[in-house]
């Protein structure tokens, strides 16, 4: 049974402490908790090397993209990207970018990024930061949760496009520390217009192919979701929230050369992957569902 609705006990604003996560920031956090230390120590802005705030604000992030679980304790899939013998520590390879941004939309402890990227993206094709702004508050008196202060929505907004959207000057910086953590992966466009005599940003998540995103992460995607028994249909994974189809901003002509890939790769043949046709009904088939991280590790290599 898939859940269509988000709990407005799971709806989190702010926390950030106005600062979006920066690139090495995870893997800092991540061999600070490792050490057995915690973000309250009174020393924590010692060791992190950065400012009170900022040490909230890497705590916040940890969290955000899943690093560590609801006790603070490391989690798998932090053990398995960032640890020293981890697949990919400092995130060198774009791929562990989009595992990231899974995490940060599925997990829905920053609610701004599960709200933008399941529903209201598919509400508005372009948009601007007042148009989201009247949306989060319209979405949270619909779940009956508490009342949002708009300044809290801007503040969340303003940190979700330093962490998507390079500036210019960054552009020219390639190696730039201060940019957000997912800039590389183009997913929000934004474009400034001239309307009478303001100037207007508006933004968007098209849906593209994302050829640029490899199957096994994809697949991994899949997995991780994992409300299904050995079948799930097309339509799910393009539509429903926190699937690929969402998450990604993938279309369907991109979602089904993925999983056709994925079908024909060979390393994947023991696990008997199939994409048929059932009643009408297109769906993807494994005869023995795969470990996930078996299938990234096919990725990053064993």
């Amino acid at each position: 049974m898939i859940s269509k609705s988000i709990s407005p006990s799971k709806l989190t604003f702010s926390g950030h402490e106005t600062f979006h996560c920066r690139h090495l920031w995870l893997k800092k956090g991540y061999d600070f908790v490792k050490a057995g230390r915690k973000f309250t120590d009174e020393d924590a802005v010692v060791e992190l090397g950065v400012g009170k705030n900022m040490v909230s604000g890497i705590y916040y992030w940890m969290k955000a993209f899943g690093i560590i679980g609801r006790e603070g304790e490391l989690t798998e899939f932090a053990e398995y990207l960032l640890d020293d013998k981890g697949k990919d520590p400092y995130l060198e390879d774009e791929a562990s970018l989009w595992l990231l941004h899974y995490q940060l939309v599925k997990l829905n402890n920053a609610s701004i990024y599960n709200l933008i990227f399941n529903e209201f993206r598919r509400e508005k094709i372009e948009f601007t930061k007042d148009n989201f702004i009247s949306f989060t508050v319209r979405k949270t008196e619909e779940l009956g949760a508490s009342p949002i202060n708009k300044n809290t929505v801007i503040g969340d907004f303003e940190v979700l496009t330093k962490m998507y959207i390079r500036t210019d000057a960054q552009s020219k910086d390639k190696e730039d520390t201060f940019s957000g953590l997912l800039t590389e992966l183009n997913i929000i466009q934004e474009e400034k217009r001239k309307v009478e005599k303001d100037t207007i940003t508006y933004y968007s998540i098209p849906s593209t192919e994302k050829v640029e995103i490899p199957e096994e992460v994809i697949l991994y995607a899949i997995l991780d979701k994992g409300e299904f028994d050995k079948s799930i249909s097309l339509y799910t994974l393009e539509q429903e929230k926190n699937f690929v189809g969402s998450v990604f901003a993938i279309n369907r002509t991109g979602l089904v050369n993925k999983i056709e890939a994925i079908c024909a790769n060979t390393n994947f043949k023991k696990y008997a992957i199939n994409f048929n046709d059932h009643a009408g009904i297109k769906e993807i088939q494994f005869r023995v569902v795969p470990n996930k991280f078996d299938i990234l590790s096919n990725y990053y290599g064993s």
